[in-house]
Parts: C-alpha cells; structure tokens; sequence
C-alpha cells in the first residue's frame, strides 16, 4: 500500500529526530571517526546528507520534469561536494539541523502533484520524501553501527520497502533485464506482514522487511539476508534490489 505524503513526512520527521538525538551525544572523536560510509567520517556522512536536504529545498523551489546534465556521474559529484566543505563538526551538524527541517518544510509545501528534479530521474514531493526516508536510515546505520550505537529497526522501514519495490522495473533495465512483476511479502520489525506488488505474481520475495531493505541499500548481500526468493526471476530481481538511483 503507498503512503500518503503526510503519512512519509510524519515518518521522516520521527527518523530526523532519532538522528539527531544520536548525535547530539557523539564525542568530537566520534565525529571524526570513521563510518561504514566508504572513505567518509561520520561528519562527511552527515555533512552528505546536510548537502542532499538542502538539494531537496532547492529543487523543490524551481520544480522541473528533466533532471539537468552532469558532467561527471553522480557519486563524483556527490565525493567533491563533500571534500570541498571545511566545515568543523559542529558546524556540521547544525547546518545539518537546519536543512532537514528546511526540507520538511518545503517537502510539506510542495504541490503534490508536480514532478521535480532529483537525482536520476524527476519525482513526486511523496517519492521524493520517500528517498529522504531511506537515505538517512542507510547512512544512519553507516555511524551508529561502527560507533556501536543501538539503532533498532522500526516500522517507518515500510516505506523504504516500498521504494525498493516500486523501483525494481528501474533496477532490472539497468542491469540489461526484463522487468517482472514481483510480490514482496514481508515482515516488519512490529511483526506485521506487508505486500508490495499484485497477488498473482509468479516471481515472489519474502521474509524480513529489515533485511529487505538493507539489501536494497546494499548493506547487507542478498545471498546473506536470509530473504526467500521463488526461481530464478525473483532471485534476479533480489539481487539488483536497490533504494535509491545512481
């Protein structure tokens, strides 16, 4: 079932706000320590996701239905970003608490019904808080696993799952497949089981949402996630399963 985008922002707020109370207690030692993020500390990870909410501001503020061209791909350009601050941590973490909450409010603001410029392709205001979702969730388990700081799945993770399902077609063709029509059955940290996708399916997916969605954000491998595929066209699907576009 989608969301309404009330219902993602109600949810992306009470992520933020999980955030932030963790790194409200970090050390300066832990700010410069380094995440599961690949070459990054915990303040470029967050100074990442600083960058990539105001992005959400600002594209929400001269909405269009083609994404500009780059000149590099996406992960350069996302790696220069980062390493041309000189922000300090604290710095960082305040400019992070201002976009985020400038974010929401333009996330809130937004026409829902117009699509807007983001990363590989234009979104809804409803998918794009839906991205914000699952970005912060993946990059959060990037500081608070290696930091071991308790970061207990929750319910909000249906929406991730959803944004992994709802872009599976995309991942297929950029893999060079055919897309299939998959159901996703899966269970939420709360115990309940959720669908995602048409009842008569013959590809199917099932078992942990939490798993589900840490495949998608490729933290977890899927021959490791303990998740159950039916033949060889779900098992194709569960290994290109991603939350996000490149």
């Amino acid at each position: 079932m989608r969301s309404s985008i009330d219902d993602v922002l109600t949810d992306l707020i009470a992520e933020y706000d999980r955030i932030e109370t963790f790194l409200t207690m970090l050390t300066d030692e832990q700010w410069k320590a380094p995440s599961a993020a690949p070459g990054w500390s915990v303040a470029d990870t967050v100074l990442h996701l600083a960058q990539s909410e105001g992005g959400v501001a600002a594209t929400l503020e001269t909405p269009t239905s083609t994404w500009t061209t780059r000149d590099h791909p996406l992960d350069d350009a996302i790696e220069a970003q980062v390493r041309a601050s000189s922000l300090a941590p604290g710095e960082v973490f305040e400019h992070w608490k201002v976009a985020r909450r400038s974010s929401v409010a333009a996330l809130a603001a937004a026409d829902p019904s117009v699509t807007v410029r983001w990363a590989a392709a234009p979104l809804k205001p409803r998918t794009l808080a839906t991205t914000r979702l699952a970005e912060h969730w993946a990059h959060a388990l990037d500081i608070t696993e290696p930091l071991g700081i308790d970061y207990p799945d929750t319910d909000r993770l249906r929406h991730v799952a959803w944004l992994g399902h709802a872009t599976l077609p995309y991942a297929m063709r950029l893999a060079g497949l055919t897309s299939p029509t998959v159901l996703c059955t899966l269970t939420s940290p709360g115990g309940t089981v959720m669908t995602y996708g048409p009842p008569d399916a013959t590809a199917k997916i099932s078992g942990s949402m939490g798993a589900f969605c840490r495949v998608g954000a490729r933290r977890l491998g899927a021959d490791e996630s303990g998740l159950l595929a039916n033949g060889p066209v779900a098992l194709a699907a569960l290994q290109v399963l991603r939350n996000y576009a490149v």
